[in-house]
């Protein structure tokens, strides 16, 4: 049987976009829709330095996301709703290798030029809740980071 934090990091990796909340400087809540790179249950998004949501995550970087089926079949549903904490990659090290992992999950950012007003943002999950409708209607698993 496979362990539910495998489980976890097998539908990030297979998924492409997510949906992460971020809270403003004014306590309102801000939803972005945002394609993803993955390295197990740590989620890497690239976003401009100037963006809403880095401004949000420097002020709070308590974040939340969901990753999830566009299927209207209810009884198969399986989704992702996480909380985590968010920080900007500074190692440029990582930054690179993340950069290949990106382009590897999608492939039409090898033709865009480098833009150094963009930075990566990670995401450490502290708790996610996996939902899988097809084994019970309603069935959620809360795991802890």
């Amino acid at each position: 049987m496979v362990d539910i934090k495998q489980k976890i990091s097998d539908y990030l990796a297979t998924h492409y976009y997510l949906n992460l909340a971020t809270v403003s400087p004014e306590n309102r809540p801000m939803a972005h829709t945002m394609g993803y790179a993955s390295d197990g249950e740590v989620v890497y998004l690239a976003t401009s330095k100037s963006s809403r949501k880095v401004q949000n995550i420097m002020k709070n970087p308590a974040v939340a996301y969901t990753v999830d089926e566009d299927d209207p079949d209810w009884f198969d549903m399986q989704a992702l709703q996480v909380e985590g904490k968010a920080s900007m990659v500074e190692d440029e090290g990582k930054i690179r290798e993340i950069g290949e992992v990106m382009i590897a999950k999608f492939p039409i950012l090898a033709e865009m030029p480098p833009d150094p007003d963009y930075i990566l943002i990670k995401v450490v999950p502290e708790v996610v809740h996996y939902l899988d409708y097809s084994i019970e209607f309603g069935y959620r698993e809360k795991v802890l980071y």
